[in-house]
């Protein structure tokens, strides 16, 4: 096969007119023709797009089933993060995920998980003999984000050893580490750690950037820092990778790291450094086996109309069209392992929760971010018991324990708009209890015994009586449906909670499921209660 076009060359900063010859999966020559400018009106030839971390759980979809959308859209790797299937399932979750990628052409690394269990009530966890197993497997390319800041800066040794174990396999460890600066940020960074996937700000990002941290730019379904941190592609070009963290099956089918790239040229960005974001630096980084168009390289590439759009004409790994038309859905998957599910259903006398004083400590959410701030506020009270107040939109935010039958952990939420009932979900970061929020005890009930039913899901319910629900079957976090039809229901929820239950959230069910992400600031639920981050400990709900 040869294919003439405009070359786009990421290592020298080229474009040139050319071609490239492909023989057994092989790049076997690229030429400069006709003195190699670039021609006006021809297509160009570019090295194909690679999501730096990502959560593939976080679609809902099966790896082959994310790759069958995001093969479309130019996405030929992915750098996984597979922590969240191992929560809920340990070793033999992460397998899966590897098992079930292999059936795809678009090429997946994951991770070996370094913070399993994420929450102490769960129940499987990934040792440093675990994380030794993976190592040797081709799949498995770094240590999975370290988001045990406290363990790296006290030396913890079961993480100091999964992080000795990766580097002796000279494979990358990944970092997440919010707001982290000073010589605490210079101790976490000389541990080997050189990436970082959460900065919200510019200074954070050169902070992290002069300790030789990589920083992946995010833009994902809830967290969004691109408009932030795109001007480090200008100053930094070396030092910049993309990155989505959680896709919803919604936005995937819009789109991927081609829209960043897309998003980047169209605010002045140089396109070479946009695509060196999105294709050389995460190729080099993590050392994949992705062509970059040179020869004796892997032949994967992308044929794009132009440099401004984008539009991906032709995706080809290995030699091969990967996707020029949509991909077909494979329904011969293995779609069952073991996962732990072990919460009863609940009655609404259970989220009910004596007032012992009248202020509280309440989640102040943000729509668009995963960063929430401790706010105590004065808390309306009925019967001597504490309840939502719809008025001031305070509601009751919830966590019940998937890992054992237990009571559910109460606390309270602002900043949602909900004006009646409750949504409820098993996808929660990382630990994926069931985390609910709404404006009365028997809606959030309702709304929990939907999702425990089904041994996993996401429901929404308006007081109304109106009701729906997504199942997740597998690990109670992801769905064995194409992601058309995760898409549909996905959207019908979405209306519920727009049209019935009301709220002024962007992404409602995204941003509840990071409440209990308690490594992010500043408070959130956790299955011991209320979890201080910047203090790192459980607090009292009320503040008396």
């Amino acid at each position: 096969m040869r294919i003439e076009g405009n070359i786009v060359d990421l290592i020298n900063s080229r474009i040139y007119y050319g071609a490239v010859s492909v023989e057994n999966g092989i790049i076997s020559a690229v030429e400069i023709l006709s003195g190699g400018g670039p021609r006006e009106g021809r297509e160009y030839i570019i090295p194909g797009f690679v999501d730096s971390h990502i959560h593939i759980e976080s679609s809902m979809l099966t790896p082959v089933e994310f790759s069958r959308v995001a093969l479309r859209h130019g996405t030929i790797a992915t750098v996984s993060d597979a922590h969240e299937i191992a929560n809920v399932s340990g070793i033999e979750g992460v397998m899966f995920m590897i098992e079930n990628a292999r059936q795809s052409p678009l090429k997946f690394y994951f991770s070996a998980p370094s913070c399993v269990p994420f929450d102490s009530g769960a129940g499987f966890s990934i040792t440093p003999a675990d994380v030794e197993e993976l190592m040797k497997l081709p799949d498995v390319n770094h240590l999975g984000e370290v988001m045990d800041v406290p363990g790296v800066l006290n030396s913890s040794e079961e993480l100091m050893e999964k992080i000795a174990i990766t580097r002796k396999y000279k494979k990358a460890v990944d970092g997440h580490a919010p707001g982290l600066s000073g010589e605490a940020l210079k101790k976490y960074a000389a541990a080997g750690i050189t990436t970082d996937h959460e900065c919200v700000e510019m200074s954070e990002a050169l902070e992290k950037i002069a300790c030789g941290i990589k920083i992946q730019i995010r833009e994902g379904s809830a967290a969004k820092d691109f408009d932030k941190l795109y001007p480090l592609l200008g100053t930094h070009p070396e030092s910049c990778m993309f990155s989505s963290d959680d896709r919803h099956p919604d936005d995937l089918l819009k789109g991927h790291i081609n829209l960043l790239v897309k998003k980047a040229v169209a605010l002045g960005i140089d396109p070479l450094n946009a695509m060196k974001a999105a294709s050389l630096n995460p190729t080099l980084h993590y050392g994949l086996d992705c062509g970059l168009l040179r020869q004796s390289d892997s032949a994967d590439f992308l044929i794009v109309d132009n440099l401004r759009d984008f539009n991906v004409l032709k995706c080809f790994i290995r030699g091969e069209i990967a996707s020029d038309s949509g991909g077909v859905y494979v329904e011969s998957q293995k779609t069952s392992f073991k996962y732990a599910f072990n919460a009863g259903l609940k009655k609404p006398e259970d989220f009910a929760v004596k007032a012992n004083c009248k202020k509280a400590n309440v989640i102040e959410a943000f729509n668009g971010s995963l960063v929430t701030a401790r706010g105590v506020h004065e808390i309306k009270t009925e019967d001597g018991k504490a309840s939502a107040d719809i008025e001031n939109d305070i509601l009751k935010i919830a966590l019940i324990s998937r890992y054992k039958d237990s009571p559910p952990v109460i606390g309270f939420i602002k900043n949602t708009g909900f004006k009646n009932g409750a949504i409820a979900s098993s996808v929660n970061h990382d630990a994926h209890n069931i985390i609910a929020a709404g404006t009365d005890d028997e809606s959030l009930a309702k709304a929990v015994n939907m999702v425990i039913k089904a041994r996993g899901g996401i429901s929404a319910v308006s007081a109304g009586g109106e009701c729906d629900m997504l199942e997740l079957p597998i690990g109670g976090i992801i769905s064995d449906m194409p992601c058309e039809a995760v898409e549909k229901k996905y959207r019908r929820l979405e209306e519920i909670v727009e049209t019935q239950i009301k709220t002024s959230l962007t992404a409602p069910f995204m941003t509840l499921s990071f409440m209990s992400l308690f490594v992010i600031p500043a408070l959130k639920m956790s299955s011991a209660g209320l979890f201080d981050s910047q203090n790192y400990k459980v607090i009292d709900l009320f503040d008396c």
